[in-house]
């Protein structure tokens, strides 16, 4: 994966505006804090695998997988439970009939 993939998952996938990315470091604007990475990432003369801002970006990236999976399949969840509920309110409507 490198920055160019991560920089396409999330322009489909936005961050929420604040998150802490460990105990020590929160970052309150996940927009600035993706165009500064992308920016100095660009810019670095090295190696990408030696640029600090490089693995900054793909801790955020590890991070923001790992929080939508269990968002992904709370949603999925909220919607069967809708369905059985309209399901379930179908059938006593119709046993009224």
């Amino acid at each position: 994966m490198n920055h160019e993939e991560i920089k396409r998952y999330f322009e489909s996938n936005p961050p929420p505006k604040e998150v802490r990315l460990t105990e020590w470091a929160n970052i309150t604007d996940t927009q600035v804090f993706l165009r500064s990475s992308y920016s100095t990432i660009r810019n670095f003369s090295g190696p990408v695998d030696r640029c600090p801002a490089w693995w900054h970006l793909r801790d955020f990236y590890i991070l923001m997988k790992k929080t939508a999976a269990p968002q992904a399949s709370a949603r999925e969840a909220a919607v069967e439970n809708i369905q059985e509920d309209t399901s379930d309110q179908s059938l006593s409507e119709e046993a009224a009939v």
